[in-house]
Protein backbone atom coordinates (compact mmCIF):
# COMPACT_ATOMS: atom_id res chain seq x y z
CA UNK A 1 0.00 0.00 0.00
CA UNK A 2 2.92 2.22 0.75
CA UNK A 3 3.43 2.48 -3.50
CA UNK A 4 -0.10 3.70 -3.55
CA UNK A 5 0.21 6.36 -1.09
CA UNK A 6 3.74 7.44 -2.83
CA UNK A 7 1.66 7.26 -6.35
CA UNK A 8 -0.58 10.07 -5.29
CA UNK A 9 2.00 11.91 -3.13
CA UNK A 10 4.11 11.82 -6.98
CA UNK A 11 0.66 13.28 -8.55
CA UNK A 12 0.57 15.84 -5.63
CA UNK A 13 3.74 17.22 -6.68
CA UNK A 14 3.43 16.91 -10.23
CA UNK A 15 0.35 19.14 -10.02
CA UNK A 16 2.25 21.86 -7.89
CA UNK A 17 3.61 22.34 -10.94
CA UNK A 18 0.57 22.22 -14.05
CA UNK A 19 -1.10 25.16 -13.16
CA UNK A 20 2.34 27.29 -14.86
CA UNK A 21 -0.86 29.13 -16.90
CA UNK A 22 -1.76 30.35 -13.95
CA UNK A 23 0.64 32.64 -13.39
CA UNK A 24 0.15 34.39 -16.63
CA UNK A 25 -1.23 37.89 -15.23
CA UNK A 26 1.92 38.29 -13.02
CA UNK A 27 4.27 38.87 -16.28
CA UNK A 28 1.26 39.64 -18.60
CA UNK A 29 1.75 43.69 -18.32
CA UNK A 30 5.22 42.93 -19.24
CA UNK A 31 4.70 40.65 -22.62
CA UNK A 32 2.43 43.30 -23.57
CA UNK A 33 5.50 45.96 -23.62
CA UNK A 34 8.00 43.85 -24.27
CA UNK A 35 6.31 42.66 -27.69
CA UNK A 36 4.63 45.65 -27.84
CA UNK A 37 1.62 44.15 -29.29
CA UNK A 38 -2.52 45.70 -28.42
CA UNK A 39 -4.61 44.31 -25.40
CA UNK A 40 -6.74 42.23 -27.57
CA UNK A 41 -3.52 40.62 -29.00
CA UNK A 42 -2.37 40.22 -25.20
CA UNK A 43 -6.10 38.35 -24.91
CA UNK A 44 -5.33 36.64 -27.82
CA UNK A 45 -2.02 34.30 -26.18
CA UNK A 46 -3.97 34.27 -22.96
CA UNK A 47 -6.86 32.07 -25.36
CA UNK A 48 -3.83 30.17 -26.68
CA UNK A 49 -2.71 28.85 -23.56
CA UNK A 50 -6.66 27.49 -22.96
CA UNK A 51 -7.11 26.47 -26.56
CA UNK A 52 -4.39 24.12 -25.57
CA UNK A 53 -7.29 21.83 -24.07
CA UNK A 54 -8.67 21.04 -27.48
CA UNK A 55 -6.11 18.94 -28.08
CA UNK A 56 -6.04 17.44 -24.56
CA UNK A 57 -7.29 13.87 -25.95
CA UNK A 58 -4.19 13.67 -27.34
CA UNK A 59 -2.83 13.27 -23.76
CA UNK A 60 -5.37 10.45 -23.35
CA UNK A 61 -5.14 8.12 -26.50
CA UNK A 62 -1.13 8.54 -25.18
CA UNK A 63 -1.56 7.18 -22.26
CA UNK A 64 -3.34 3.70 -23.39
CA UNK A 65 -0.58 3.03 -25.42
CA UNK A 66 2.56 4.38 -23.29
CA UNK A 67 3.94 3.94 -20.26
CA UNK A 68 2.65 7.12 -17.92
CA UNK A 69 5.85 7.83 -17.47
CA UNK A 70 6.53 8.73 -21.18
CA UNK A 71 3.80 10.40 -21.22
CA UNK A 72 4.38 12.48 -18.50
CA UNK A 73 7.96 13.39 -20.05
CA UNK A 74 6.49 13.71 -23.30
CA UNK A 75 4.04 16.93 -21.39
CA UNK A 76 6.84 18.43 -19.91
CA UNK A 77 9.23 18.53 -22.96
CA UNK A 78 6.13 20.13 -24.89
CA UNK A 79 6.29 23.00 -22.09
CA UNK A 80 10.14 23.48 -22.05
CA UNK A 81 9.71 24.21 -26.14
CA UNK A 82 6.32 26.53 -25.44
CA UNK A 83 7.92 28.65 -22.77
CA UNK A 84 11.67 28.13 -23.21
CA UNK A 85 11.44 29.55 -27.02
CA UNK A 86 9.80 32.49 -25.23
CA UNK A 87 12.62 33.03 -22.72
CA UNK A 88 14.87 32.73 -25.27
CA UNK A 89 12.81 35.11 -27.40
CA UNK A 90 13.04 37.94 -24.79
CA UNK A 91 16.21 37.18 -23.60
CA UNK A 92 17.51 37.85 -27.18
CA UNK A 93 19.14 34.56 -27.95
CA UNK A 94 16.22 33.81 -30.67
CA UNK A 95 15.47 37.03 -33.00
CA UNK A 96 12.89 37.66 -35.18
CA UNK A 97 9.81 35.70 -34.13
CA UNK A 98 6.80 36.91 -34.93
CA UNK A 99 3.28 37.47 -33.07
CA UNK A 100 2.08 34.23 -34.49
CA UNK A 101 4.96 31.97 -33.16
CA UNK A 102 4.20 33.40 -29.95
CA UNK A 103 0.54 32.44 -30.07
CA UNK A 104 1.63 28.66 -31.69
CA UNK A 105 4.76 28.38 -28.92
CA UNK A 106 1.98 29.31 -25.93
CA UNK A 107 -0.56 26.93 -27.61
CA UNK A 108 1.66 24.12 -27.29
CA UNK A 109 2.74 25.34 -23.58
CA UNK A 110 -1.16 25.33 -22.72
CA UNK A 111 -1.27 21.55 -24.53
CA UNK A 112 1.56 20.77 -22.02
CA UNK A 113 -0.18 20.83 -18.80
CA UNK A 114 -3.04 18.57 -20.26
CA UNK A 115 -0.53 16.03 -20.46
CA UNK A 116 0.66 15.96 -17.04
CA UNK A 117 -2.99 16.82 -15.69
CA UNK A 118 -3.94 13.19 -17.38
CA UNK A 119 -1.18 11.35 -15.92
CA UNK A 120 -2.21 12.54 -12.67
CA UNK A 121 -5.87 11.62 -13.28
CA UNK A 122 -4.94 8.31 -14.19
CA UNK A 123 -3.00 7.58 -10.93
CA UNK A 124 -5.29 8.93 -8.84
CA UNK A 125 -8.57 7.43 -10.19
CA UNK A 126 -6.71 4.23 -10.67
CA UNK A 127 -4.93 3.51 -7.34
CA UNK A 128 -7.90 4.67 -5.93
CA UNK A 129 -10.83 2.80 -7.36
CA UNK A 130 -12.89 3.82 -3.84
CA UNK A 131 -12.21 6.92 -3.26
CA UNK A 132 -11.18 8.50 -6.78
CA UNK A 133 -13.35 12.46 -6.49
CA UNK A 134 -11.35 12.61 -2.78
CA UNK A 135 -8.08 11.25 -4.36
CA UNK A 136 -8.45 13.49 -7.69
CA UNK A 137 -9.48 16.66 -5.40
CA UNK A 138 -6.59 16.43 -3.28
CA UNK A 139 -4.34 16.15 -6.78
CA UNK A 140 -5.90 18.78 -8.38
CA UNK A 141 -5.92 21.20 -5.84
CA UNK A 142 -1.80 21.31 -5.82
CA UNK A 143 -2.32 22.89 -9.13
CA UNK A 144 -3.37 26.32 -7.95
CA UNK A 145 0.08 26.49 -6.00
CA UNK A 146 1.85 26.57 -9.40
CA UNK A 147 1.71 30.70 -9.33
CA UNK A 148 2.11 30.91 -5.78
CA UNK A 149 5.23 28.96 -5.53
CA UNK A 150 7.19 30.22 -9.00
CA UNK A 151 6.27 33.56 -7.55
CA UNK A 152 8.12 33.02 -4.55
CA UNK A 153 10.79 31.69 -6.27
CA UNK A 154 10.95 34.88 -8.53
CA UNK A 155 10.70 36.69 -5.21
CA UNK A 156 13.85 35.12 -3.85
CA UNK A 157 16.14 35.79 -6.63
CA UNK A 158 15.45 39.13 -6.22
CA UNK A 159 14.84 40.44 -9.85
CA UNK A 160 12.82 43.88 -9.48
CA UNK A 161 12.58 45.19 -12.67
CA UNK A 162 9.30 44.07 -14.54
CA UNK A 163 11.11 43.04 -17.44
CA UNK A 164 13.47 40.55 -15.93
CA UNK A 165 10.63 39.18 -13.86
CA UNK A 166 8.91 38.63 -17.20
CA UNK A 167 11.81 36.57 -18.48
CA UNK A 168 12.04 34.97 -15.19
CA UNK A 169 8.57 33.78 -15.05
CA UNK A 170 9.10 32.27 -18.54
CA UNK A 171 11.92 30.27 -17.54
CA UNK A 172 10.38 28.65 -14.51
CA UNK A 173 7.67 27.49 -16.09
CA UNK A 174 9.75 26.10 -18.62
CA UNK A 175 11.93 23.98 -16.59
CA UNK A 176 10.18 23.32 -13.25
CA UNK A 177 7.38 21.20 -14.66
CA UNK A 178 10.08 18.63 -16.49
CA UNK A 179 12.51 18.80 -13.04
CA UNK A 180 9.44 17.86 -11.07
CA UNK A 181 8.53 15.02 -13.74
CA UNK A 182 12.01 13.26 -13.92
CA UNK A 183 11.93 13.57 -10.04
CA UNK A 184 8.43 11.90 -10.07
CA UNK A 185 8.78 9.64 -13.15
CA UNK A 186 9.51 6.18 -11.34
CA UNK A 187 6.64 6.85 -8.74
CA UNK A 188 4.04 7.39 -11.22
CA UNK A 189 2.61 4.01 -11.76
CA UNK A 190 -0.49 2.48 -11.59
CA UNK A 191 -0.44 -0.61 -8.40
CA UNK A 192 -2.76 -3.77 -8.21
CA UNK A 193 -4.58 -2.80 -5.38
CA UNK A 194 -7.48 -4.52 -3.09
CA UNK A 195 -11.04 -2.79 -4.24
CA UNK A 196 -12.36 -3.73 -0.88
CA UNK A 197 -9.80 -1.27 1.56
CA UNK A 198 -11.05 2.23 2.03
CA UNK A 199 -8.22 4.10 3.28
CA UNK A 200 -9.54 6.64 5.56
CA UNK A 201 -6.61 6.84 7.70
CA UNK A 202 -4.46 8.30 5.41
CA UNK A 203 -7.15 10.56 3.59
CA UNK A 204 -7.57 12.27 6.86
CA UNK A 205 -3.67 12.93 7.23
CA UNK A 206 -3.43 14.08 3.68
CA UNK A 207 -6.39 16.40 4.01
CA UNK A 208 -4.32 17.71 7.90
CA UNK A 209 -1.33 18.05 5.34
CA UNK A 210 -3.35 19.76 2.61
CA UNK A 211 -5.16 22.02 4.47
CA UNK A 212 -2.21 23.43 6.57
CA UNK A 213 -0.54 24.12 3.02
CA UNK A 214 -3.03 26.00 1.77
CA UNK A 215 -4.23 27.86 5.22
CA UNK A 216 -0.11 28.36 4.87
CA UNK A 217 0.05 29.74 1.35
CA UNK A 218 -3.12 31.93 1.99
CA UNK A 219 -1.03 33.20 4.89
CA UNK A 220 1.72 34.75 3.10
CA UNK A 221 -0.22 35.81 -0.23
CA UNK A 222 -1.38 38.72 1.74
CA UNK A 223 0.67 41.20 0.77
CA UNK A 224 3.43 43.77 2.11
CA UNK A 225 3.03 43.31 6.09
CA UNK A 226 3.29 39.64 5.59
CA UNK A 227 6.69 40.25 3.77
CA UNK A 228 8.13 41.79 6.50
CA UNK A 229 7.53 39.43 9.01
CA UNK A 230 8.62 36.45 6.70
CA UNK A 231 10.72 37.29 4.08
CA UNK A 232 10.78 35.64 0.66
CA UNK A 233 13.45 32.84 1.30
CA UNK A 234 11.76 31.92 4.66
CA UNK A 235 8.49 31.95 2.87
CA UNK A 236 9.75 29.86 0.20
CA UNK A 237 11.34 27.26 2.27
CA UNK A 238 8.18 26.77 4.50
CA UNK A 239 6.43 26.18 1.56
CA UNK A 240 9.11 23.69 0.38
CA UNK A 241 8.36 21.57 3.67
CA UNK A 242 4.63 21.59 3.60
CA UNK A 243 5.48 20.22 -0.09
CA UNK A 244 7.31 17.37 1.72
CA UNK A 245 4.76 16.35 4.55
CA UNK A 246 2.83 13.82 1.95
CA UNK A 247 5.48 11.45 2.38
CA UNK A 248 4.73 10.89 5.56
CA UNK A 249 1.80 8.85 4.63
CA UNK A 250 3.76 6.34 2.61
CA UNK A 251 6.40 6.02 5.03
CA UNK A 252 3.72 5.14 8.22
CA UNK A 253 2.47 2.54 5.53
CA UNK A 254 5.63 1.26 5.02
CA UNK A 255 6.63 1.08 8.69
CA UNK A 256 3.37 -1.11 9.44
CA UNK A 257 4.12 -2.91 6.44
CA UNK A 258 7.70 -3.53 8.20
CA UNK A 259 6.04 -4.55 11.30
CA UNK A 260 3.14 -6.03 10.38
CA UNK A 261 3.90 -7.99 6.92
CA UNK A 262 0.35 -6.69 5.83
CA UNK A 263 -1.52 -3.75 5.38
CA UNK A 264 -4.39 -3.61 8.09
CA UNK A 265 -7.39 -1.97 8.54
CA UNK A 266 -9.13 -1.03 11.80
CA UNK A 267 -12.91 -1.16 11.55
CA UNK A 268 -15.81 -1.31 14.45
CA UNK A 269 -14.08 -2.88 17.52
CA UNK A 270 -11.97 -5.03 15.34
CA UNK A 271 -9.55 -5.36 12.81
CA UNK A 272 -9.92 -6.42 9.91
CA UNK A 273 -7.67 -7.98 6.89
CA UNK A 274 -9.08 -9.23 3.81
CA UNK A 275 -5.77 -9.02 2.19
CA UNK A 276 -5.55 -13.05 1.73
CA UNK A 277 -9.48 -13.53 1.47
CA UNK A 278 -10.62 -14.14 -1.75
CA UNK A 279 -13.45 -11.88 -3.47
CA UNK A 280 -16.02 -14.60 -4.02
CA UNK A 281 -15.91 -16.42 -0.76
CA UNK A 282 -16.38 -12.98 1.61
CA UNK A 283 -19.54 -12.79 3.17
CA UNK A 284 -21.77 -9.14 2.96
CA UNK A 285 -21.08 -9.41 7.08
CA UNK A 286 -17.60 -9.38 6.38
CA UNK A 287 -17.69 -6.77 3.66
CA UNK A 288 -19.71 -4.48 5.52
CA UNK A 289 -17.36 -4.69 9.08
CA UNK A 290 -14.58 -4.30 7.08
CA UNK A 291 -16.04 -0.83 5.15
CA UNK A 292 -16.26 -2.48 1.63
CA UNK A 293 -18.16 -0.52 -0.89
CA UNK A 294 -19.39 -0.84 -4.42
CA UNK A 295 -18.22 2.33 -6.92
CA UNK A 296 -21.96 3.52 -6.66
CA UNK A 297 -21.65 3.77 -3.10
CA UNK A 298 -18.61 6.22 -3.13
CA UNK A 299 -20.42 8.99 -4.96
CA UNK A 300 -19.90 7.57 -8.60
CA UNK A 301 -23.46 6.43 -9.62
CA UNK A 302 -24.40 7.64 -12.44
CA UNK A 303 -27.63 8.40 -14.32
CA UNK A 304 -27.07 6.58 -17.47
CA UNK A 305 -24.06 5.68 -19.41
CA UNK A 306 -24.41 7.73 -23.04
CA UNK A 307 -21.81 8.49 -25.88
CA UNK A 308 -20.71 12.13 -27.07
CA UNK A 309 -23.16 11.96 -29.77
CA UNK A 310 -26.53 11.51 -27.73
CA UNK A 311 -25.16 13.80 -25.15
CA UNK A 312 -25.48 16.91 -27.60
CA UNK A 313 -28.92 16.33 -27.96
CA UNK A 314 -29.27 16.33 -24.00
CA UNK A 315 -30.69 19.58 -22.54
CA UNK A 316 -29.00 18.28 -19.32
CA UNK A 317 -25.37 19.19 -21.36
CA UNK A 318 -25.95 22.62 -22.76
CA UNK A 319 -27.42 23.67 -19.15
CA UNK A 320 -24.44 22.36 -17.22
CA UNK A 321 -21.97 23.63 -20.68
CA UNK A 322 -23.14 27.15 -19.80
CA UNK A 323 -23.23 26.68 -16.14
CA UNK A 324 -19.89 26.05 -16.73
CA UNK A 325 -18.99 28.88 -19.55
CA UNK A 326 -20.42 31.51 -16.70
CA UNK A 327 -18.70 30.36 -14.29
CA UNK A 328 -15.94 28.61 -14.24
CA UNK A 329 -14.71 29.58 -17.36
CA UNK A 330 -15.91 33.59 -16.58
CA UNK A 331 -13.59 32.96 -13.70
CA UNK A 332 -10.70 31.63 -15.79
CA UNK A 333 -10.80 34.86 -17.91
CA UNK A 334 -10.89 37.28 -15.05
CA UNK A 335 -7.67 35.86 -13.69
CA UNK A 336 -6.10 35.81 -16.91
CA UNK A 337 -6.73 39.51 -17.12
CA UNK A 338 -6.22 40.68 -13.50
CA UNK A 339 -2.68 41.93 -14.43
CA UNK A 340 -4.34 44.61 -16.94
CA UNK A 341 -6.99 45.02 -13.98
CA UNK A 342 -4.58 45.88 -11.69
CA UNK A 343 -2.57 47.94 -13.64
CA UNK A 344 -5.44 50.59 -14.64
CA UNK A 345 -6.56 50.76 -10.67
CA UNK A 346 -3.15 51.93 -9.60
CA UNK A 347 -2.59 48.85 -8.09
CA UNK A 348 1.17 47.83 -7.80
CA UNK A 349 1.10 44.57 -6.05
CA UNK A 350 0.35 42.11 -9.03
CA UNK A 351 2.47 39.05 -7.73
CA UNK A 352 0.50 39.45 -5.00
CA UNK A 353 -2.64 39.51 -6.16
CA UNK A 354 -1.32 36.55 -8.70
CA UNK A 355 -0.51 34.49 -5.51
CA UNK A 356 -3.92 35.10 -3.76
CA UNK A 357 -5.82 33.76 -6.02
CA UNK A 358 -4.35 30.63 -6.28
CA UNK A 359 -3.86 29.97 -2.85
CA UNK A 360 -7.92 30.90 -2.82
CA UNK A 361 -7.93 28.68 -5.67
CA UNK A 362 -6.58 26.02 -4.05
CA UNK A 363 -9.05 26.25 -0.85
CA UNK A 364 -11.27 26.08 -3.98
CA UNK A 365 -10.36 23.12 -5.42
CA UNK A 366 -9.98 20.82 -2.47
CA UNK A 367 -13.24 21.90 -0.60
CA UNK A 368 -15.54 19.74 -2.81
CA UNK A 369 -13.91 16.74 -1.98
CA UNK A 370 -13.40 17.14 1.89
CA UNK A 371 -17.02 17.87 1.92
CA UNK A 372 -17.90 14.88 -0.19
CA UNK A 373 -15.61 12.96 1.84
CA UNK A 374 -16.90 14.01 5.04
CA UNK A 375 -21.10 14.23 3.75
CA UNK A 376 -21.77 12.60 0.77
CA UNK A 377 -24.07 10.12 2.42
CA UNK A 378 -25.85 12.27 4.05
CA UNK A 379 -29.47 12.83 3.88
CA UNK A 380 -29.05 16.57 3.91
CA UNK A 381 -26.12 16.59 1.74
CA UNK A 382 -27.27 19.03 -1.86
CA UNK A 383 -26.56 18.15 -5.31
CA UNK A 384 -23.60 18.96 -6.96
CA UNK A 385 -25.72 21.49 -9.31
CA UNK A 386 -27.24 23.09 -6.34
CA UNK A 387 -23.84 23.21 -4.73
CA UNK A 388 -22.35 24.68 -7.85
CA UNK A 389 -25.50 27.39 -7.67
CA UNK A 390 -24.54 27.85 -4.40
CA UNK A 391 -20.92 28.95 -5.80
CA UNK A 392 -21.70 30.67 -8.27
CA UNK A 393 -23.85 33.26 -6.32
CA UNK A 394 -20.90 35.06 -4.24
CA UNK A 395 -18.99 35.11 -7.40
CA UNK A 396 -21.82 36.61 -9.03
CA UNK A 397 -21.52 39.49 -5.78
CA UNK A 398 -17.51 39.83 -6.15
CA UNK A 399 -18.06 40.97 -9.88
CA UNK A 400 -20.41 43.72 -9.23
CA UNK A 401 -18.11 44.93 -5.69
CA UNK A 402 -15.52 45.20 -8.44
CA UNK A 403 -17.18 48.50 -9.50
CA UNK A 404 -15.72 49.67 -5.78
CA UNK A 405 -12.66 51.59 -6.52
CA UNK A 406 -10.58 50.19 -3.42
CA UNK A 407 -8.24 48.13 -3.13
CA UNK A 408 -9.45 45.95 -0.68
CA UNK A 409 -12.47 45.56 -3.35
CA UNK A 410 -10.16 43.94 -5.35
CA UNK A 411 -7.78 41.67 -3.22
CA UNK A 412 -11.32 40.52 -1.46
CA UNK A 413 -13.29 39.80 -4.96
CA UNK A 414 -10.02 38.28 -6.46
CA UNK A 415 -10.36 35.94 -3.04
CA UNK A 416 -13.36 35.21 -3.61
CA UNK A 417 -13.51 34.93 -7.16
CA UNK A 418 -10.42 32.11 -7.12
CA UNK A 419 -12.03 30.01 -4.58
CA UNK A 420 -15.43 29.79 -6.40
CA UNK A 421 -13.47 29.19 -10.10
CA UNK A 422 -11.20 26.37 -7.97
CA UNK A 423 -14.44 24.82 -6.70
CA UNK A 424 -16.67 24.58 -9.62
CA UNK A 425 -13.75 22.86 -11.69
CA UNK A 426 -13.57 20.44 -8.86
CA UNK A 427 -16.92 19.55 -8.97
CA UNK A 428 -17.31 19.27 -12.75
CA UNK A 429 -15.19 16.07 -12.94
CA UNK A 430 -17.78 14.46 -10.61
CA UNK A 431 -20.73 16.02 -12.62
CA UNK A 432 -19.86 14.82 -15.76
CA UNK A 433 -19.27 11.67 -14.50
CA UNK A 434 -22.96 11.66 -12.98
CA UNK A 435 -24.70 12.87 -15.47
CA UNK A 436 -23.05 11.22 -18.47
CA UNK A 437 -21.12 8.02 -17.00
CA UNK A 438 -18.01 6.83 -16.88
CA UNK A 439 -17.66 4.84 -19.83
CA UNK A 440 -17.05 7.85 -22.19
CA UNK A 441 -15.83 10.69 -19.35
CA UNK A 442 -12.47 10.92 -21.63
CA UNK A 443 -14.36 11.89 -24.39
CA UNK A 444 -17.39 13.92 -22.76
CA UNK A 445 -15.10 15.77 -20.36
CA UNK A 446 -13.48 17.10 -23.02
CA UNK A 447 -16.08 18.32 -24.85
CA UNK A 448 -17.47 20.29 -21.77
CA UNK A 449 -14.52 21.58 -20.86
CA UNK A 450 -13.99 22.96 -24.74
CA UNK A 451 -15.89 26.07 -23.48
CA UNK A 452 -12.81 27.25 -21.95
CA UNK A 453 -11.09 28.31 -24.76
CA UNK A 454 -14.69 29.39 -25.97
CA UNK A 455 -14.99 31.48 -22.94
CA UNK A 456 -11.45 33.05 -23.12
CA UNK A 457 -11.70 34.25 -26.44
CA UNK A 458 -15.33 35.92 -26.26
CA UNK A 459 -14.81 37.09 -22.55
CA UNK A 460 -11.77 38.36 -23.17
CA UNK A 461 -12.13 39.79 -26.51
CA UNK A 462 -15.00 41.79 -24.80
CA UNK A 463 -12.76 42.80 -22.31
CA UNK A 464 -10.17 44.10 -24.41
CA UNK A 465 -12.40 45.56 -27.17
CA UNK A 466 -13.69 47.58 -24.41
CA UNK A 467 -10.70 48.43 -22.18
CA UNK A 468 -9.40 49.61 -26.25
CA UNK A 469 -12.58 52.05 -26.90
CA UNK A 470 -11.99 53.35 -23.31
CA UNK A 471 -7.92 53.90 -24.13
CA UNK A 472 -8.59 55.45 -27.57
CA UNK A 473 -11.40 58.01 -25.93
CA UNK A 474 -8.59 58.88 -23.65
CA UNK A 475 -5.75 61.37 -23.60
CA UNK A 476 -3.47 58.03 -23.93
CA UNK A 477 -1.23 58.02 -27.05
CA UNK A 478 -0.32 54.40 -27.07
CA UNK A 479 -4.04 53.36 -26.10
CA UNK A 480 -3.58 52.08 -22.85
CA UNK A 481 -6.48 52.82 -19.96
CA UNK A 482 -6.08 54.40 -16.51
CA UNK A 483 -8.60 54.14 -14.25
CA UNK A 484 -11.96 52.42 -12.76
CA UNK A 485 -13.49 53.03 -16.48
CA UNK A 486 -11.56 50.82 -18.48
CA UNK A 487 -13.54 47.45 -16.88
CA UNK A 488 -16.44 49.13 -15.48
CA UNK A 489 -18.88 47.95 -18.12
CA UNK A 490 -17.20 44.57 -18.50
CA UNK A 491 -17.51 43.49 -14.48
CA UNK A 492 -20.90 44.48 -15.14
CA UNK A 493 -21.70 41.99 -18.01
CA UNK A 494 -19.69 39.26 -16.07
CA UNK A 495 -21.88 39.46 -13.32
CA UNK A 496 -24.71 39.68 -14.92
CA UNK A 497 -23.44 36.46 -16.68
CA UNK A 498 -22.91 34.87 -13.64
CA UNK A 499 -25.60 35.05 -12.08
CA UNK A 500 -27.36 33.59 -15.47
CA UNK A 501 -25.15 31.05 -14.96
CA UNK A 502 -26.41 30.54 -11.13
CA UNK A 503 -30.01 30.68 -12.27
CA UNK A 504 -29.42 27.52 -14.94
CA UNK A 505 -27.60 25.92 -12.06
CA UNK A 506 -30.71 25.97 -9.98
CA UNK A 507 -32.68 24.87 -13.42
CA UNK A 508 -30.24 21.68 -13.43
CA UNK A 509 -30.51 21.08 -10.31
CA UNK A 510 -34.47 20.77 -10.13
CA UNK A 511 -34.30 18.80 -13.38
CA UNK A 512 -31.99 16.29 -11.14
CA UNK A 513 -33.38 16.46 -8.19
CA UNK A 514 -35.00 13.18 -7.81
CA UNK A 515 -31.92 11.28 -9.26
CA UNK A 516 -29.59 13.00 -6.24
CA UNK A 517 -32.69 12.14 -3.85
CA UNK A 518 -32.17 8.43 -5.18
CA UNK A 519 -28.53 8.35 -4.87
CA UNK A 520 -28.72 9.56 -1.21
CA UNK A 521 -31.15 7.08 -0.32
CA UNK A 522 -34.51 9.40 -0.03
CA UNK A 523 -37.41 8.40 -0.93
Amino acid sequence: MSKQWMSLVGALWLQSMAGTNTNFPAYSSQIKKLLSISQVQLNNLAFASDAGKLLGWFAGIASNYLPLWLVLLIGSILGLIGYGVQYLFLTNHIHSLSYWHIFSLTFLAGNSICWINTVSYIVSIQNFPLDRQVSVGLSTSYVSLSAKIITDIVDVVNVFTPSERAKTYLLLNSVLPLFFAIIVAPLIRETKVEKSRKLSDGFRVMFVITLATGTYAVFTSMGSAISKLLPSLLSLMGMGIFLLLPILVPLSERIKEHWHGKCWIRRDPRICDLSNLEEEIRTPQEEINCGVKEDNDVGFAVMEEIGAKKMLMRLDFWLYFFVYLFGATLGLVYLNNLGQIADTRGCTATSSLVSLSSSFGFFGRLLPSLFDYLFSRSKHAISRPATIAVTLAPMTGAFFLLLNSSHIALYISTAIIGICTGAITSISVSQTTELFGTKNFGVNHNIVVANIPIGSFLFGDLAAMLYRRQGNSSSSSDGSCLGMKCFQTTFSIWGFLCFLGTCLAFILHTRTKKFYRHIRGGN
